[in-house]
């Protein structure tokens, strides 16, 4: 019985040894499989934003497509309205020449000696220098007024929107990237986030720039060069101050 018993034991004691190993290898394939589906969540957030990108870009081209057909018709009938102008000039060139030969058709009017004489000359003279010397104050006055007028400086208004990578953008790092970007004639406003799609907002943000010192093209080129954070930078509104 004794030796039936040490065998009994020594068989538990493979099988243990056995399932031991299988134990550990099941917990490694399992986070291993973990490890795999959150892989996969990623790429299929990826992919819905591609797909979600791609959308917008399709509309523009067919705004573009839009835009395009528009400008072709307008030069279609750019030959029209140009024959139009064409025979208003003959028009306006018949009608001076007929003027022309009325006039010279109508005998000039004999001028009396008498009526170049100027029997007021002197309060002619006087008249004009009293005009002259009124002119000249209120030419003065004006350009006193015109000079304590502050010069008008063109400006402008415009809305943007940044738009970031993904979800996983710090919109707050976005923000502080955006309103870093200063040059003489810039001012940046107020700003709020716009839910976009899957999870993403986009930054509107108002700015203020004088037209003679800041490029609207410059200020979209250096926006997009911050590409840890910016992906694209559109205009939402323009408006002229």
């Amino acid at each position: 019985m004794d030796g039936i018993a040490a065998l009994a034991t020594t068989a538990n004691v493979e099988v243990i040894n056995r399932i031991n190993p299988l134990e550990k290898d099941n917990a490694v394939l399992k986070k291993y499989v973990d490890d795999m589906s959150v892989v996969v969540r990623k790429l299929e957030s990826r992919i819905d934003k591609l797909e979600s990108h791609v959308k917008l870009l399709e509309g523009k081209l067919c705004d573009a497509k839009l835009v395009a057909a528009s400008v072709g018709q307008a030069a279609s009938a750019a030959p029209a309205v140009k024959q139009g102008k064409l025979c208003d000039a003959k028009l306006v060139a018949t009608s001076v020449h007929q003027a022309a030969s009325a006039a010279r058709a109508v005998k000039p009017k004999e001028v009396d000696e008498d009526e170049n004489v100027d029997l007021f000359g002197s309060d002619s003279e006087e008249e004009s220098d009293d005009a002259k010397k009124l002119k000249e104050a209120r030419l003065t006055a004006y350009t006193a007024r015109k000079a304590k007028k502050p010069a008008f400086i063109p400006k402008s208004n415009i809305i943007l929107d940044v738009k970031p990578w993904d979800d996983e953008t710090d919109m707050k790092l976005l923000e502080e990237a955006v309103r870093a970007v200063s040059i003489d004639g810039l001012l940046w406003g107020a700003s709020k986030l716009v839910p976009l799609a899957y999870g993403i907002h986009k930054l509107q943000i108002l700015c203020v720039v004088e037209d003679d010192k800041v490029s609207v093209d410059w200020l979209q080129e250096t926006l997009e060069a911050i590409e840890d954070y910016v992906q694209s930078v559109d205009i939402a509104a323009f408006n002229k101050v």
